[in-house]
């Protein structure tokens, strides 16, 4: 049985997972769940992920969900013949790559993830933006932007000078986001700026990013 990967390409969390597959040059599936459908809400996707959610990923008798979490699964069982994204042999390192995972989940996610939502799904759905709320964050993203802009002035990559999940982790959002009206938050960040085109122009990137359509 080869991994299967439950959930549309264009969906942010299931787009981690797959741009970490083609990082690693990994043979998968991807099964396409219908949300119009409810079929995320059905029992034979419960079965895959309790909360009704995507991704969920399937490796033989292996089932997980949570995609940052099966992005590091799938670092670490292609390690052999992909890019070493966790830098497990090194202490320090790794522990860099642990911090900046933990910085874009709790730091980076909670600040553009609205910003995405309000700019572009809401609008798709028929429905009017909440611009107080864009504003908020767009603040709140500044902000975190201008940590980063001050610690890529010093390495290349967010856990050094090398390209890791850390760093990878941050595509599904980041691609979104730079179709928003926001982009300037990066252009207006050198360092950041430069971070981005380095990782949006990753053969495995562009690939992932290639099913992430801006607009319908």
């Amino acid at each position: 049985m080869g991994v299967k990967v439950y959930g549309p390409p264009m969906s942010t969390c299931t787009a981690r997972v797959i741009s970490t597959l083609e990082e690693m040059g990994a043979e998968y599936e991807v099964v396409p769940i219908d949300f119009e459908a409810g079929e995320h809400k059905q029992p034979p996707h419960l079965a895959r992920n309790p909360f009704g959610q995507v991704p969920a990923f399937e490796d033989g008798d292996l089932m997980l969900f949570e995609s940052r979490a099966i992005a590091r699964y799938v670092a670490r069982k292609y390690k052999s013949s992909g890019p070493d994204l966790l830098r497990e042999g090194n202490l320090q390192e790794s522990a860099m790559v642990d911090l900046w995972l933990e910085v874009e989940s709790q730091q980076y996610n909670p600040a553009i993830a609205p910003i995405v939502y309000q700019c572009l799904v809401i609008p798709m759905r028929g429905g009017v933006a909440d611009q107080k709320l864009i504003d908020a964050n767009v603040e709140k993203l500044g902000k975190v932007l201008d940590v980063y802009e001050d610690h890529l002035s010093k390495t290349k990559y967010l856990a050094g000078d090398f390209f890791s999940l850390a760093d990878l982790s941050h595509l599904p959002y980041t691609h979104y986001f730079m179709a928003t009206p926001y982009a300037s938050l990066f252009e207006s960040r050198p360092h950041v700026q430069a971070w981005w085109q380095d990782l949006s122009s990753r053969p495995a990137v562009r690939k992932t990013a290639a099913a992430m359509p801006t607009s319908r």
